[in-house]
C-alpha cells in the first residue's frame, strides 16, 4: 500500500507544473524606467482620469501564465506553469515571458474588499490583444474581440459570497495571420514592422458601483455658445437626478442640476479655451441621486475647444477655436523596447508627450495605435493636439488576409466612443496609406455623422477619395503638398501626413545593429541634421503661406526597432538639441515668408525647355552646348499616372535631360544666399547652373518641394544677365516627373 501511495504522489507531482518564478527579461535595449517598475503594484494611478471613483482595486502585478492550444481544457483551480507581469504583453521583456503564443492562458485570484458589500463589482480589462474569454470562478462571463478597447464586465453574480475569487483569461492572437486591426505588429519583424503584442497590455482593475449608478459620461464642448453639452448615462433609467459642479483650481465656476440620461447644456461663464499654448482644463464632479439619496459620484475634467474648417485667403484650412493654427507634429508610434505597446511606468508614458512639447510641436499623430486613457490625460493636461489613427488591418503584409469589415467597423466605433471626451483629440484618421482600405465612403461618412465635432481624415497618405475633411499626402524625405489643380483638394484642408525620416544612427542605442537599418535619408552629425531639418521647414513655411497647407507630420519622435528616424533613440535618449528644433518649428507654426521668384516652375504657367531622352554629349549641361538636335516641350515632363503632377510633355523612358536659358534680374547678395530650388522630382536628379553642379537628390517627391542650392551653384549665378539651368533625371520604377524653378525664401520670424 505504501509503494502504491508513493507512486500516486509522484505521478500527481509530475502532472502539476512547477511554477517558474518571474524574472524580468533583457531586451536588445532597455529604458531607464524598467528599473522603476513596481512588480507588486504596476501603474498604481487610477486608470481612467475622466471618470474617477474613490474606490478601486488594482489587479496589475504577477499573474500565472502559460501557452495554450486550440480546444484546451479551462485550467480551473490549477496553477499555470509560468508567471507574467500584467499589464505587459507576453512578447515584452518586462512581462518576464518575452515570447509569442498564438493561444495562451492567464490566471490569478483576488479578494473583494468587505466594505464593497451591497455594490455591483465591475471588472475592467483596459486592452487585451486580440480575442479574450474571461472566466470568473469557473464560469465564462464573455468573449471579446478587439485589441484596442476596454472590456468592462459586471461580475457580481459570478462571485463567491466570501473568500478568494479565481479570474482566468483565455487569449487568442493571430497577429498578421488574420485580417484584423493590428497596426504595426507582425510575426516577421523588419523594416517598418515591429514585434507582435499579444495578451493583456493595459491595466486590469475592479471597482464597486451602485446598480443605478453612472455608466459613462459624454461631453461635447460648444465654445460658440459657451456651453458644455453633457449626458450622464446610468446603468438603469429610473428617474435619477444629477448634480454637476464645475471648478477651476478648487474654486467653483458653476453648478447645474438636471436629469440623468438626458442632454444637458451647462453654461460656462467667462469660458477659458483649451489650446496647446494654454491647455486649460475645468474640473467637474458629477453626482447621481435617486429618491434624494446620493448613490454615485465621479470626478472628471473637460476642455473647451472647437475644431472646424474655415476659409482663409480663399483656401479651406483647419481651424482651432475659430482661428487658423498651423499644426506641426511628429509621428508617434507609441512603442517601447522593453514594454512594446506598454510604457514601463506612467512617468515614461508622460515623457514622450513632454519631449514632443519641448521640441516645439503643437500636435502629434498617434500612428495606427490606441493608447491607455492616461496617455490622453497627459496630452489633455500638457496641451498637445492629437490626430488619432484607427489601427489598420493588413499593414504592409505581403499575403493579404480577408478583411473582417464588420469587426473593423465595430472597433472603429468603439475607439471613437472610448476616446470621445478627450479635448486633445482633434481628428480621426480612418485609414493609413491604403492599408486594409475598404468601404471608404461609408466609413468616413459614418465617422463624420457620429462625431461632427472633429475633423475626419479619410486616408493619410492616400487621400484620393473625395470624402472627409482632409486631403493628406506623404512624401519622403522632403515634405510636399496636395496638388492645388486637383478639384478635390479645394474642398478639403491640405496636409502632409508624413515626411522627413532623417536617419541619425546613435551608436550604442540601436535595436539590432546586425540587421538592415530603416531610414529615408542618412546623416552622421548635428550640423547635417539641422541643415536638412531647416530646409524641410522652409518648404513647409512656403507651403503654409503660398499653398494653403494646414498641417505637417515629421517622421518621427523616437526610433522604433530597426528605424533610426527618431529625434530620440528607441531607449529614449535625445539625439538633437530640443531648443534648436523648437525654434525652427516655431518659425513654421507662427512665422511668415516672403518669396521672390527667380525662375518660375511650371506648376501654374508652362515654361518651355529643350529636352532629350537619348544620352547627350558630355558638355550637355554647359552654357553654349550644342542642343540643336534636342526637342522642345513644356514643363513638367513625366508620365500621366504620376500623382499630383501636371504633365505637359510625356516622358516614359529611363532618363531625361532638360535645359533652358533664363534672364536673371537684380538680386542682392542676401537674396542669393537664400536661393533654393523649388522642384518636383521622381526620381534621382542633378541640377547645373551655368555648368556648375548646384544640387542633387535621390528618391522622389509627390509635389513641389524646396531643396538646397549649393554655394557653388549660387556663386555661378549671374545677376542682370542670361543664365543656363540644366537637369538630368533618372527613373527606375513607378511614376516619373521632373520640373524645377528657383526661388528666394526670406523667412520672417514671429
Amino acid at each position: 500500500m505504501k509503494k502504491i501511495s508513493l507512486l500516486l504522489l509522484l505521478a500527481a507531482m509530475m502532472c502539476s507544473p512547477v511554477l517558474a518564478e518571474w524574472q524580468m527579461k533583457k531586451a536588445n535595449l532597455m529604458t531607464r524606467w524598467a528599473d522603476e517598475v513596481n512588480v507588486d503594484n504596476p501603474f498604481p494611478d487610477y486608470p481612467r482620469p475622466q471618470m474617477e471613483r474613490g474606490e478601486w482595486l488594482n489587479l496589475n502585478g504577477l499573474w500565472q501564465f502559460e501557452g495554450g492550444k486550440l480546444n484546451d481544457r479551462i485550467p480551473f483551480n490549477r496553477e499555470l506553469s509560468e508567471e507574467i507581469l500584467v499589464p505587459f504583453a507576453m512578447e515584452s521583456a518586462i512581462s518576464g515571458v518575452m515570447k509569442h503564443y498564438e493561444r495562451s492562458w492567464y490566471r490569478r485570484t483576488f479578494d473583494v474588499p468587505a466594505k464593497w458589500s451591497g455594490k455591483n463589482i465591475l471588472l475592467h480589462l483596459d486592452a487585451v490583444d486580440w480575442e479574450s474569454e474571461i472566466f470568473v470562478n469557473g464560469e465564462s462571463v464573455t468573449v471579446h474581440k478587439g485589441g484596442y478597447d476596454p472590456i468592462i464586465l459586471d461580475i457580481t453574480k459570478y462571485l463567491a459570497n466570501s473568500g478568494s475569487q479565481e479570474l482566468i483569461v483565455r487569449v487568442y492572437d493571430p497577429t498578421d495571420n488574420k485580417g484584423y486591426a493590428r497596426g504595426k505588429q507582425t510575426l516577421h519583424t523588419g523594416g517598418i514592422m515591429y514585434t507582435s503584442v499579444s495578451g493583456i497590455w493595459q491595466s486590469v482593475w475592479l471597482e464597486p458601483v451602485d446598480a443605478n449608478g453612472i455608466n459613462n459620461l459624454k461631453m461635447t464642448p460648444d465654445i460658440d455658445k459657451s456651453e458644455l453639452n453633457l449626458k450622464v448615462n446610468t446603468f438603469t433609467n429610473r428617474g435619477q437626478e444629477v448634480d454637476i459642479k464645475v471648478s477651476s483650481k478648487g474654486k467653483t465656476v458653476t453648478t447645474f442640476s438636471g436629469k440623468a440620461n438626458a442632454d444637458l447644456a451647462i453654461k460656462i461663464p467667462n469660458q477659458k479655451l483649451w489650446s496647446p499654448e494654454s491647455p486649460f482644463l475645468y474640473d467637474m464632479t458629477v453626482t447621481v441621486k435617486k429618491d434624494g439619496k446620493v448613490i454615485d459620484s465621479v470626478n472628471s475634467y473637460f476642455g473647451m475647444r472647437k475644431m472646424s474648417l474655415g476659409r482663409e485667403d480663399g483656401v479651406l484650412k483647419m481651424f482651432l477655436n475659430n482661428e487658423f493654427v498651423f499644426q506641426m507634429g511628429p509621428l508617434d508610434q507609441g512603442w517601447w523596447p522593453d514594454g512594446l505597446y506598454t510604457a514601463p511606468t506612467d512617468d515614461a508614458l508622460k515623457y514622450d508627450i513632454i519631449k514632443t512639447k519641448e521640441f516645439g510641436f503643437n500636435m502629434t499623430r498617434k500612428h495606427i495605435k490606441v493608447e491607455p486613457a492616461r496617455w490622453y490625460y497627459w496630452a489633455d493636461k500638457l496641451g498637445l493636439m492629437v490626430w488619432q489613427d484607427m489601427p489598420s488591418t493588413n499593414s504592409y503584409t505581403p499575403h493579404q488576409q480577408p478583411i473582417d469589415a464588420p469587426q473593423f467597423e465595430l472597433e472603429l466605433n468603439r475607439m471613437i466612443d472610448n476616446l470621445w471626451n478627450s479635448p486633445s483629440i482633434i481628428s480621426w484618421v480612418v485609414f493609413n496609406e491604403r492599408q486594409g482600405r475598404h468601404d471608404v465612403d461609408y466609413l468616413v461618412d459614418m465617422v463624420k455623422r457620429k462625431d461632427p465635432s472633429r475633423l475626419v481624415n479619410q486616408d493619410s497618405g492616400a487621400g484620393f477619395a473625395e470624402v472627409g475633411d482632409v486631403y493628406d499626402v506623404h512624401s519622403y524625405p522632403p515634405p510636399a503638398y496636395p496638388n492645388p489643380n486637383d478639384e478635390a483638394v479645394n474642398r478639403m484642408a491640405r496636409a502632409c501626413g508624413e515626411y522627413g525620416g532623417i536617419g541619425y544612427i546613435y551608436e550604442g542605442h540601436l535595436w539590432n545593429p546586425d540587421r538592415d537599418i530603416m531610414e529615408y535619408s542618412s546623416i552622421t552629425n548635428d550640423k547635417d541634421f539641422f541643415f536638412r531639418y531647416n530646409m524641410y521647414n522652409n518648404s513647409l513655411l512656403e507651403y503654409k503661406v503660398n499653398q494653403g497647407l494646414s498641417a505637417a507630420v515629421y517622421t518621427e519622435i523616437t526610433d522604433v526597432e530597426n528605424e533610426t528616424n527618431g529625434l530620440i533613440t528607441y531607449d529614449r535618449i535625445v539625439k538633437v538639441d530640443e531648443k534648436r528644433v523648437a525654434e525652427l518649428n516655431n518659425l513654421v507654426i507662427n512665422g511668415d515668408l516672403k518669396v521672390k521668384k527667380v525662375l518660375a516652375n511650371s506648376s501654374v504657367e508652362a515654361a518651355e525647355w529643350s529636352y532629350t531622352t537619348k544620352k547627350p554629349a558630355a558638355d550637355w549641361y554647359k552654357p553654349g552646348a550644342d542642343v540643336s538636335g534636342w526637342k522642345t516641350g513644356k514643363g513638367g515632363f513625366g508620365a500621366t499616372n504620376t500623382p499630383n503632377s501636371t504633365v505637359r510633355t510625356e516622358w516614359n523612358t529611363s532618363d531625361i535631360w532638360i535645359r533652358r536659358d533664363f534672364d536673371m534680374g537684380s538680386f542682392s547678395a542676401k537674396d542669393i544666399s537664400m536661393m533654393c530650388f523649388n522642384i518636383f522630382y521622381d526620381e534621382d536628379y542633378e541640377i547645373y547652373i551655368n555648368g556648375v553642379l548646384a544640387g542633387s537628390g535621390k528618391g522622389f517627391t509627390t509635389s513641389y518641394t524646396t531643396t538646397e542650392m549649393t554655394k557653388e551653384g549660387r556663386a555661378a549665378l549671374k545677376t542682370n544677365s542670361k543664365n543656363t539651368i540644366a537637369i538630368h533625371c533618372h527613373q527606375t520604377m513607378g511614376g516619373q516627373f521632373i520640373d524645377a524653378g528657383i526661388m528666394v525664401y526670406d523667412v520672417i520670424k514671429p
